[in-house]
């Protein structure tokens, strides 16, 4: 461990698994305290059982009353004072638009994209009077481009895109910097709703990016001078144009 972040407090959501558990750690291991958010209690038992330093917290995004306790209930945690924000949590929905679940396009826009905003806002009202702080959002390489397999998930993390780059420069006059960080496929639960025919293709041509190499790209963009925002880091495997 560098040490990097130590003496910082982080928080992320959806922190059980994937890329939320692979930031954790890193953070953890460049010796941040860490909240570790998500609505599986049992899986936050067992990954905050490795550090220290992890604080479990389990709410539920998507319960709207819920939502509104989460920043409160981390600053419980860390003694009032909230350096890191990394919104994380998500859902996704693949394939042909008209196969979609309505409801599953209801949940996956919530907790992609409002849950998000309403989140971001209230870390805002936190770290803003204290002039220091670092928001970091969970995009997707379908932000950037018009992908025909997920209509519906790309159009969340266009959303959200431009969410945090809005947003980025409402809030750089209060020394806080939002910046997204934008991956290819990454192996993830989420890809369990890939069509089956995609994901084989994917892993057969090493289309796919490990979760803890976004972890470290995460760690270079919350360690550069103040003076500096990675606002935006899009990030796939090479072999992803074939």
């Amino acid at each position: 461990m560098s040490g990097k972040l130590k003496g910082k407090c982080a928080a992320i959501t959806g922190a059980a698994s994937g890329i939320g558990w692979a930031s954790a750690k890193a953070m953890l291991s460049e010796g941040a305290t860490v909240v570790l958010v998500d609505r599986d209690a049992q899986a936050l038992d067992r990954v905050c059982a490795e550090f220290e330093l992890a604080k479990p917290l389990v709410v539920d995004l998507l319960d709207t009353e819920a939502c509104k306790t989460l920043v409160p209930k981390i600053l419980e945690l860390t003694g009032g004072v909230l350096d890191i924000f990394h919104a994380n949590a998500g859902l996704y929905v693949g394939g042909d638009l008209v196969d979609a679940d309505p409801d599953a396009i209801d949940r996956m826009l919530n907790l992609n994209v409002n849950v998000v905003m309403k989140n971001v806002r209230d870390v805002i009202k936190h770290m803003a009077p204290r002039k220091t702080g670092d928001i970091l959002v969970t995009s997707s390489l379908a932000a950037h481009f018009p992908t025909p397999w997920e209509p519906v998930y790309a159009s969340s993390k266009w959303a959200i895109d431009c969410f945090v780059q809005t947003t980025r420069r409402q809030v750089f006059k209060d020394g806080l910097r939002v910046g997204s960080v934008s991956p290819g496929p990454v192996v993830t639960s989420l890809l369990s709703d890939w069509p089956e025919e995609k994901l084989a293709e994917a892993k057969a041509s090493g289309s796919l990016v490990e979760a803890d190499e976004i972890a470290e790209i995460l760690i270079f963009m919350l360690t550069r001078p103040r003076g500096m925002t990675i606002r935006d880091v899009v990030v796939m495997p090479t072999n992803f144009d074939l």
